[in-house]
C-alpha cells in the first residue's frame, strides 16, 4: 500500500491500495491496485481492518440487476480506524475507532426527527454504486471509475465514507468482533427488540437460522420469550440454535405436513411474532400464514434473491396478522448502535460465536464460496497490517 504523502504530510491526498474488484456479477473477486480519493466534504477516509461477509454482499454479487454497475467493490459489515477526514468534519479525528453503516443517520431530515423511522432520507440505503455527496465514486483503476457497494465498500484496505454512514465506538471494543454490528447481529436483535417488540412468555418462530436469524433467537430469549422455535433446512445447525436460544428446531425436510400447520400445532394456535430471515417473499408468506390470529406479527428482515413480490391471502391480514419490514433492526444507526457495543463489552449479548471462520484477505473468495454453501454463519476477513495502524484486537 502506497500513501502518497497523506500520511507524512498530515493532508489527506490520493492513495494507491489493495481491493477485491469484481468485475461482473459472479465473477471471482480479482485483488488490484487502486487509487482511492481522499475524503470530499463531510467524509472520512478509514483504514479496514476486518470486514465480514454478509448475505447481502453474496446476493448483489449472483444478480443480474445491476450489471452496469462494475467494475465494483463490495464489502459493508466492517471495522476500521479513521486515517483522514475531509473538510467539514469535526465527530471524527484520526485514530478513532468506528464501524461502518450502509445506511447513515443525517440527524436532520424528517425520518432522523420523527422518533419513528431510521430510514434516513439524506444518507439512507445507497444502490446506485457512487456517494450520498456528489454522486461519484472515490475508487478508481487507472482513471476509470470503480463503483462502490451501499456507500461503504470495505473489501478494500482503505475506504471513503460520509461521516453520518460511520459510528465511533469505544477503542477497547475488538474490531474483529464488533464488525458484527455493523449489519447482522444488530439487524437480528434489533427486529426482536424495536420491530417486533417480543413480549415476555410469548412465542416467536424464526425462519433461516444464519447470523440474523440466531441474533432474533437471542435477542428473544433475552425478552423471556416462552417458546422459540427454529427453522432450517440445515440439521446441523439444531445444536447452535439451541445454544442461542432456540427450543423448537423444525427441519422442512422431516415433515410432509405444511409448515405453518406444525407450528400452529406447536404453539397452540400460531406464534406472536414470526420472523423471515432467509430472503424468500414465499417464505414470508409461510411467517405470515404461522402467526396467530388477532395480534400475529410477521417481521421480514431478508433480501430476496428472485421475485421480490410480496403475495398473501386478504383473509389474515382482515383477521388481525401484520407485516411489516424492518432495516438494520430499526436501529437509528449512529445514535444507538454504540449501546450495542458497550452492551457486548459487558457480555450482555453474544457474538463470538456467530463467528464460524476467519480468513486473511487475500482469501476472499473462499469466504464468498464458504457462504455460497451455506457452511458458514460469519466469516471475519482480516485486512493486511499495515505499519501505523494496530490490528484486529488491540
Amino acid at each position: 500500500m502506497s500513501l502518497t504523502d497523506s500520511v507524512q504530510n498530515k493532508q489527506p491526498g490520493v492513495i494507491t491500495c489493495k481491493a477485491a474488484v469484481a468485475w461482473g456479477p459472479g465473477e471471482p473477486m480479482m485483488i488490484e491496485e487502486v487509487e482511492l480519493s481522499p475524503p470530499q466534504s463531510m467524509e472520512i477516509r478509514v483504514k479496514i481492518v476486518c470486514t465480514s461477509l454478509c448475505r447481502s454482499d453474496v446476493t448483489a454479487w449472483l444478480s443480474q440487476a445491476q450489471a452496469s454497475i462494475y467494475p465494483r467493490i463490495f464489502g459493508h459489515e466492517a471495522s476500521g480506524i479513521v486515517e483522514s477526514v475531509g473538510e467539514g468534519v469535526t465527530e471524527f479525528v484520526e485514530g478513532d475507532h468506528v464501524l461502518t453503516l450502509f445506511t447513515g443517520e443525517c440527524m436532520s431530515c424528517r425520518h432522523c426527527t420523527s422518533g419513528k423511522s431510521n430510514i434516513c432520507q439524506v444518507l439512507g440505503l445507497k444502490r446506485d454504486g457512487v456517494m450520498h455527496g456528489d454522486q461519484k465514486t472515490r475508487f478508481s483503476i487507472k482513471g476509470k471509475p470503480v463503483y462502490h457497494y451501499c456507500a461503504v465498500s470495505s473489501f478494500s484496505e482503505y475506504t471513503v465514507v460520509h461521516s453520518g454512514c460511520a459510528v465511533k465506538v469505544s477503542p477497547i471494543a475488538p474490531l474483529d468482533k464488533i464488525c458484527l454490528l455493523s449489519c447482522g447481529a444488530a439487524a437480528g436483535l434489533g427486529a426482536a427488540w424495536k420491530v417486533a417488540n417480543i413480549s415476555e412468555g410469548s412465542k416467536v418462530v424464526i425462519f433461516g437460522l444464519g447470523t440474523v436469524g440466531l441474533s432474533v433467537a437471542q435477542g428473544a430469549k433475552m425478552r423471556g420469550a416462552s417458546q422459540i422455535i427454529g427453522v432450517d433446512m440445515m440439521q446441523e445447525k439444531c445444536e447452535k440454535a439451541k445454544a442461542f436460544g432456540v427450543t423448537d428446531f423444525l427441519n422442512p425436510k422431516d415433515t410432509d405436513e405444511p409448515i405453518p400447520q406444525v407450528i400452529n400445532r406447536l404453539t397452540g394456535g400460531g406464534a406472536d411474532y414470526a420472523f423471515e430471515c432467509i430472503g424468500d417473499t414465499g417464505m414470508v408468506t409461510t411467517a405470515l400464514q404461522s402467526c396467530c390470529d388477532g395480534w400475529g406479527l410477521t417481521v421480514t428482515l431478508g433480501v430476496p434473491k428472485q421475485k421480490p413480490e410480496v403475495t398473501a391471502h386478504f383473509g389474515l391480514l382482515l383477521n388481525g396478522r401484520t407485516l411489516t419490514g424492518s432495516l438494520f433492526g430499526g436501529w437509528k444507526p449512529k445514535s444507538e448502535i454504540p449501546s450495542l457495543v458497550e452492551m457486548y463489552l459487558k457480555k450482555e449479548i453474544e457474538l463470538d460465536d456467530l463467528i464460524t471462520h476467519t480468513l486473511p484477505f487475500e482469501d476472499i473468495n473462499t469466504a464468498f464460496d464458504l457462504m455460497k454453501n451455506g457452511t458458514c454463519l460469519r466469516c471475519v476477513i482480516h485486512m493486511p497490517e499495515i505499519e501505523g495502524f494496530p490490528m484486529a484486537g488491540n
